[in-house]
């Protein structure tokens, strides 16, 4: 199975187009094109996730605005999680998540003809902020990484071809509710990724 994107090239960086933050403040945070081929026989669905891999794990640093150096501890921050996507289905078209910034929250929307989309880690970023931010962010929501990190980015897009047709999940899910859920039905797996960087 193989994956590609119309909106970035494989391990180059991806445009402010389709990140939430931007040097000069909030980017377009549009979700990314994705096309797909060479599905595995008995294919019944499909899920995608979108994984920040290099994530700061020190939200004191974050916030205290002081260079993270590149040997800072990284963890996993999930900007997108779709379940159950037809297995008719080869693309996602750009903007098909999101097309703007959402303060607040974003509700649950359903995609590509019933595939059904999680909580992002923007849910816990912001459920301390007290301007606006704080809700339920449900789809997509792009990269942002720390202006003062020294590391680049990177984001995994991984698509899994799954041997059943619905995942059995909470309304309120999340990534590693869809692992969970999805552990011995996977049939095969395609993954691309692009850069970002807020560091000058």
């Amino acid at each position: 199975m193989k994956i590609h994107s119309n909106s970035f090239t494989h391990g180059q960086p991806i445009s402010a187009e389709f990140a939430l933050g931007a040097r000069d403040g909030f980017g377009g945070n549009r979700s990314p094109h994705l096309a797909w081929r060479d599905a595995p026989a008995g294919t019944q669905s499909f899920v995608l996730l979108c994984i920040d891999t290099d994530a700061p794990t020190d939200g004191a640093l974050v916030a205290s605005g002081k260079e993270i150096p590149v040997a800072h501890p990284r963890g996993d921050f999930v900007h997108w999680v779709v379940v159950d996507i037809p297995a008719d289905t080869r693309e996602i078209p750009a903007g098909a998540s999101a097309d703007g910034v959402s303060r607040g929250g974003k509700a649950a929307a359903t995609i590509l003809g019933g595939a059904r989309q999680g909580l992002n880690d923007y849910t816990g970023w912001f459920a301390a902020d007290e301007n606006g931010m704080r809700g339920d962010y449900f789809g997509y929501d792009g990269p942002y990484p720390p202006p003062q990190d020294l590391r680049t980015h990177r984001y995994f897009f991984r698509l899994f071809a799954l041997d059943i047709a619905q995942l059995d999940l909470p309304e309120r899910f999340t990534a590693q509710h869809v692992l969970t859920a999805m552990h011995g039905h996977i049939l095969a797996e395609a993954s691309t990724w692009g850069t970002y960087s807020l560091h000058p």
